[in-house]
């Protein structure tokens, strides 16, 4: 195996990702990495930020393997982000084993560790038990120059995959699932290439449509209703949950974009001839646009497509009549889904003056990020936290849908909010049912926000500064002589402790 040039700014095993951004990226190329390197540069271009403000990107890519049937993972990386990945995986419902091979700095360097990775494949690359291999690259591993493209290509019938994830490469959770996604897809387009590959065991008949992004269980079916009237289907699933979906997802007529950050996963889908449509069908005006752009992707005669949306537009817009939403909203997450839920919002009546996405703007979300700014909405692409505080705090909303931190930052102040990922995302968001899905939680939490000043009057200053903790009335004062007392007594300790030592 290649090493390390001696010349190389190798990190340690030790420094992981706290090496620095430029100084874990100028070893990785140093070590062989440049094309990898230049890759995720520019399939995930930089935002303002050093470091993913999200959790450790490679999260995404392991949620995506752990969902799938017969799919192994296999870690390499710093056994403190091993861990953390392991259990936040298990925190969202993994069900199985996540392999992981330890290293120190001499196996590091001196190619050992590649060997060691080898084996692991060996062992567990075991056809009944397995379709795939996914063998992750972290932090450390990615700027040493392991190099996983040298592992076998397949191992007794089971595929093997190698991707590097560096928290320095992948600027968010979100976008890692895309790394390996694209990473399957080519791998499975190239098997199409080369003759007969095995049926997708839910392979949907007829004409169908296939869709990216994780969405939640009602949306295909939603999305389903709103294509049968073009002779249409709503197609797999990518990220899939099994390998013979990849050749499902392949096969589709055309390709829904719906998360519009898979841009790795856009290109195979490319490469195998098939139209990619950005956006989604949300509210009237989006329902209505992409059916027409799916329905010309898929070559459905205008005749059909103008009948298919007349099926379903009253629906929607008597949906959205019926669930209006009178309120100030700004809405920023890692998702990927933001812009489309800020479009939902404004089409049922809420005034949203913000949309903050972690994820880059692309092609695929172009038309949501212009219709968004017709509408009055600032749509800020590969936000920061602090943008996002920055920009709930002048426009003083009604509600703030957002991350965790910011979440916080909005209840601190006596404002109603709510986590995006696990209230907005687990909800339904396209076509007919989609259209009533933000209403109720909406107005719940709006009615609330006089309780929240309330409340945050009545713990005015509990908890922060000096005044942390509970029980106190005033700034809490030491008992008379505690600190001499105290250091009288650790001086004494130390005295002991030296006396046997001596």
């Amino acid at each position: 195996m290649d090493t390390l040039p001696p010349s190389a700014p190798s990190p340690s095993a030790e420094a992981g990702c706290h090496a620095g951004r430029e100084t874990m990226q100028a070893a990785a190329r140093a070590a062989g990495k440049t094309e990898a390197m230049d890759r995720l540069m520019a399939d995930y271009p930089r935002g303002p930020h050093d470091q993913p403000q999200s959790m450790c990107p490679a999260f995404g890519s392991l949620r995506v393997g752990l969902r799938m049937r017969r799919v192994a993972t296999i870690l390499s990386g710093s056994a403190c982000c091993v861990y953390g990945l392991t259990f936040t995986s298990h925190f969202y419902g993994a069900k199985r084993s996540v392999g992981y091979v330890p290293f120190n700095s001499e196996t590091l360097v001196t190619g050992k560790l590649f060997e060691d990775i080898r084996e692991a494949v060996i062992a567990t690359a075991k056809p009944e038990d397995y379709d795939a291999v996914v063998v992750t690259n972290l932090c450390v591993p990615t700027a040493s120059g392991v190099p996983l493209d040298l592992l076998p290509r397949q191992i007794n019938g089971v595929r093997i995959i190698g991707i590097d994830v560096p928290g320095f490469g992948v600027p968010t959770h979100a976008e890692a699932k895309d790394v390996l996604t694209g990473a399957m897809l080519r791998y499975a387009r190239q098997e199409a290439e080369q003759g007969p590959v095995a049926r997708p065991r839910s392979l949907v008949e007829g004409r169908a449509v296939t869709l990216i992004g994780e969405l939640f269980p009602a949306d295909p079916v939603a999305i389903g209703q709103l294509l049968a009237p073009m002779g249409l289907a709503a197609g797999a699933q990518a990220p899939c949950r099994e390998w013979r979906d990849l050749y499902a997802a392949l096969d589709g007529v055309a390709v829904a974009a719906l998360h519009p950050f898979y841009t790795a996963s856009v290109r195979e889908f490319v490469a195998a001839g098939r139209p990619v449509v950005g956006s989604g069908p949300v509210g009237v005006e989006g329902t209505a646009a992409w059916m027409e752009a799916i329905g010309r992707a898929a070559e459905v005669p205008e005749a059909m497509r103008d009948a298919a949306r007349q099926a379903v537009l009253p629906a929607i817009r008597a949906q959205l009549e019926k669930n209006a939403i009178a309120a100030r909203i700004t809405v920023s997450g890692y998702e990927g889904s933001e812009l489309l839920v800020a479009r939902l919002l404004i089409e049922a009546g809420a005034e949203v003056p913000y949309v903050g996405t972690a994820c880059p703007r692309t092609e695929w979300s172009a038309a949501d990020a212009e219709w968004l700014n017709a509408h009055g909405c600032h749509v800020q692409f590969r936000a920061s936290l602090e943008q996002d505080i920055a920009a709930m705090k002048e426009a003083k909303p009604d509600l703030a849908l957002g991350t965790t931190p910011l979440v916080q930052k909005a209840k601190e102040m006596g404002w109603p909010a709510l986590y995006f990922t696990n209230m907005v995302s687990a909800r339904p968001l396209f076509g007919i049912m989609g259209a009533g899905s933000m209403a109720g939680i909406v107005a719940a939490q709006t009615r609330g926000r006089e309780r929240f000043a309330r409340m945050v009057g009545f713990f005015e200053g509990v908890g922060s500064a000096d005044r942390a903790g509970y029980g106190f009335r005033d700034k809490p004062e030491d008992p008379p002589g505690f600190r001499e007392r105290m250091r009288k007594l650790r001086a004494a300790r130390a005295k002991a402790e030296e006396a046997v030592g001596s």
